[in-house]
């Protein structure tokens, strides 16, 4: 007898787990319901907005891009012949390529210089490094349409550029920079490199200056010298820094709008044009919206692709 109430005992304590089990599965079920409820609700809001702002536009330039239309009458669907147009226009393919050559003024070189130059500071311990990061930032805090104002005075005929150079008895060499065809596009890059320069600096000394100074010291006992340290452990220390420098500079590069048209409005010519200024030039100044759009399409396309394969090579490991 008192095996068998032992036994409906033992029996009791293990058939007990079984609804308690239950019930707290049932809670975890009813709390995850209610946590993915909240969380469409909180993202609602901020949904409804990124629809509204960012994605109703994509679709609505994507509609523009295959009609033609001057921005003010009946419009004509045409299909894709505007992105044909964009493809096969002298001038728009020139808009591109010039938009690569910027990239290499905005990013390749601020890359290179910037550095060498946060390298320098930071190993060699510079007094004021917060005053510097600072003063060196300045260009991006300040208004691109200012800085290319200011900049348009110094590439002037009668600027302190051909001043100098008629001073130290280069006058041949001295021109108006940005009404030259040869030299227009460098001038305005050059603008750019010095706007970039400070912003990659400043992202790379936050780098470097969290390197273990113990590498540099075992590199040293190694006998590797400042070069090979620099290509060995500061370059691929900072390759997060690396890339998102690359990345808002070529944004930056593609973006161009408002330093070409303050300085040189995509002239002599179209020999400084780009992809953003077209599209400002081809829907408000000759009409031509559906050409706008598709170019503003394929733009947005471009800077999207560049700046994946950026960042896919840039995470390898």
């Amino acid at each position: 007898m008192k095996s068998s109430a032992d036994a409906k005992r033992a029996g009791s304590r293990v058939a007990t787990p079984g609804p308690a089990r239950s019930r707290a599965q049932r809670y975890r079920e009813s709390t995850r319901g209610s946590r993915v409820i909240q969380s469409v609700a909180l993202l609602a809001v901020p949904l409804a907005v990124y629809a509204a702002f960012m994605l109703y536009p994509l679709v609505r330039v994507f509609q523009l891009s295959l009609y033609e239309w001057d921005g003010l009458g009946y419009s004509t669907f045409v299909g894709f012949a505007n992105y044909v147009e964009t493809f096969t226009n002298p001038r728009l393919l020139s808009a591109f390529w010039h938009a690569l050559i910027l990239i290499f003024f905005y990013a390749v070189i601020p890359l290179c210089v910037g550095s060498v130059l946060a390298s320098l500071l930071v190993r060699s311990k510079v007094k004021g490094l917060g005053f510097f990061r600072t003063v060196v930032f300045v260009p991006q805090v300040i208004a691109m349409v200012v800085l290319a104002i200011a900049w348009r005075g110094i590439y002037a005929p009668d600027g302190p550029i051909n001043s100098f150079l008629r001073a130290i008895g280069l006058e041949s060499w001295a021109r108006a920079w940005l009404g030259d065809f040869t030299f227009a596009l460098p001038a305005v890059g050059l603008i750019g490199s010095w706007v970039s320069l400070g912003l990659v600096t400043v992202l790379l000394m936050s780098g470097m200056s969290s390197i273990p100074k113990d590498l540099y010291e075992a590199a040293m006992l190694d006998g590797a010298g400042r070069v090979r340290q620099f290509f060995s452990i500061t370059i691929p220390s900072v390759r997060a820094e690396i890339v998102v420098s690359l990345t808002l500079t070529i944004i930056a590069a593609l973006k161009t709008f408002d330093l070409v048209y303050v300085t040189t409005s995509g002239g002599p010519g179209s020999s400084t044009t780009v992809p953003s200024y077209e599209v400002y030039y081809q829907a408000f100044r000759i009409g031509e919206v559906g050409t706008a759009s598709s170019l503003a399409v394929v733009l947005t396309a471009a800077i999207f692709v560049i700046n994946l394969v950026v960042n896919l090579v840039g995470e390898r490991d």
